[in-house]
């Protein structure tokens, strides 16, 4: 990992935040959440959220994603202001735009795994082939086996299939490996890198686990709600050459 730096805006911004805060609650209860946050995201980027527990990354991941609003700040998708956006317009916004990974997969039991993928496909103007949504993620011989028949990793690539399928600008991912073992999540690691190179999607990945910030084009560090540095990583490491 090379040393810190402040990097400028980058061209091409998907998103930008201007003095973003939220907070929850008030008085003596009040909780900062995020603090004066700034930061540029470049159309195309891998970009890794890294910081402990409590250091608002999954708040970060939520604002940007329209499931949450901003306290304090400004958060602009492109020329689109999310922090004025109502809620129509940021369901509109996160249907169209946006494809969400968990640590758990929220898979439906009953349903195959094309059917859990063709969900989404009815909601969105131009969505991707279900066959070929699961082809990317490597799923093809596994199409017709419900959840229950997969392993955890195998589930989870049917939900990056599920977020992919619509053709999202942006995927965002929140601690996608953390209930998966080591092979298991660096499988997972590179389905998601795969997608971000082969269809330019934009990618965050939300981690505690600071070698995962090794595959991103930056690497943004969060405590107690305020980014500390962002680093650029000169050569990015593929999935493989990661270890923990």
């Amino acid at each position: 990992m090379p040393n810190a730096m402040r990097t400028p805006p980058p061209a091409g911004c998907v998103f930008r935040t201007r003095g973003l805060g939220k907070s929850y609650g008030s008085g003596e209860t009040r909780v900062d959440a995020l603090r004066e946050v700034d930061l540029d995201i470049a159309r195309g980027e891998f970009v890794v959220l890294l910081g402990p527990s409590g250091s608002g990354k999954s708040t970060l991941l939520n604002i940007l994603g329209g499931l949450d609003v901003p306290s304090t700040g400004q958060v602009m998708f492109g020329d689109e202001d999310l922090s004025r956006a109502d809620d129509a317009e940021l369901t509109t916004y996160r249907r169209e735009h946006v494809g969400f990974v968990f640590q758990f997969y929220n898979l439906i039991p009953s349903l195959t795994v094309r059917e859990n993928v063709a969900l989404v496909t009815d909601i969105v103007k131009n969505p991707m082939t279900v066959d070929d949504a699961i082809d990317r993620v490597g799923l093809t011989p596994r199409r017709d086996h419900f959840p229950a028949q997969l392993s955890g990793g195998e589930q989870q690539r049917v939900a990056i299939a599920r977020a992919i399928v619509k053709r999202p600008e942006v995927l965002l991912c929140d601690e996608p490996t953390g209930a998966l073992d080591y092979q298991t999540g660096k499988l997972v690691l590179e389905v998601i890198a795969r997608i971000n190179a082969e269809l330019g999607t934009t990618t965050i990945v939300i981690t505690h686990n600071a070698a995962i910030a090794g595959m991103a084009d930056r690497v943004v560090y969060l405590g107690d709600g305020r980014v500390l540095r962002v680093e650029v990583n000169e050569k990015k490491l593929s999935p493989a050459e990661l270890s923990w």
